[in-house]
């Protein structure tokens, strides 16, 4: 069986009858970014269509009251572009803006959030560069390769003094054994 891309998939699965209404909101979706100026993009997220009703969540309220002084001119552009049934309305709302996908994006790269601030950070596998990688391999020998080099890498690593397993330093610094060790431990 060959792999198809993920993107050739999806292009199939909405391209059916099926999915008109999800078909009718990313044409909404492509008017919508082209329409809106792009400093008021970033403040805005297509949710839904609902009983011809574009629903669109803010940042703020303030983005929410600003947009819904807009929503006149902005239904009309919508419509103009759009060749299926015109939508009725627009609603904004920055109720769903945290519940609304695409948040895990903006808490992973904020900069208070780091990976290497974690106990269990190997350093040695962050700055392990892929050298000799085939791009065209099999999940059998990717998960290989992968499996070979952690182990590698965790055999450089020190030891627990409960178990003696290769531990990261960060949890030896934290906890003065392992992760393993510090959880059997626990009440």
């Amino acid at each position: 069986m060959a792999f198809n891309s993920l993107d050739h998939l999806l292009n199939h699965l909405t391209n059916k009858a099926e999915w008109s209404e999800y078909q009718r909101y990313q044409a909404v979706c492509d008017v919508w970014h082209r329409i809106i100026q792009p400093k008021v993009v970033v403040h805005t997220r297509p949710l839904s269509i609902h009983r011809n009703i574009f629903w669109v969540a803010t940042s703020s309220a303030a983005w929410a009251q600003q947009l819904s002084l807009q929503h006149y001119s902005l239904l009309k552009q919508l419509n103009t572009y759009l060749a299926t049934e015109p939508l009725a309305n627009i609603r904004f709302s920055s109720a769903q803006w945290f519940q609304s996908q695409g948040d895990h994006k903006d808490l992973l790269s904020d900069s208070s959030v780091s990976l290497s601030s974690h106990p269990s950070f190997l350093e040695s596998l962050a700055s392990y560069q892929h050298t000799g990688m085939k791009t065209t391999q099999t999940p059998e020998e990717a998960f290989q390769q992968w499996s070979n080099t952690l182990q590698s890498l965790l055999e450089a690593s020190p030891l627990c003094p409960q178990c003696h397993r290769p531990t990261p330093q960060g949890e030896l610094k934290r906890w003065s054994k392992c992760s393993l060790c510090m959880i059997q431990d626990l009440p």
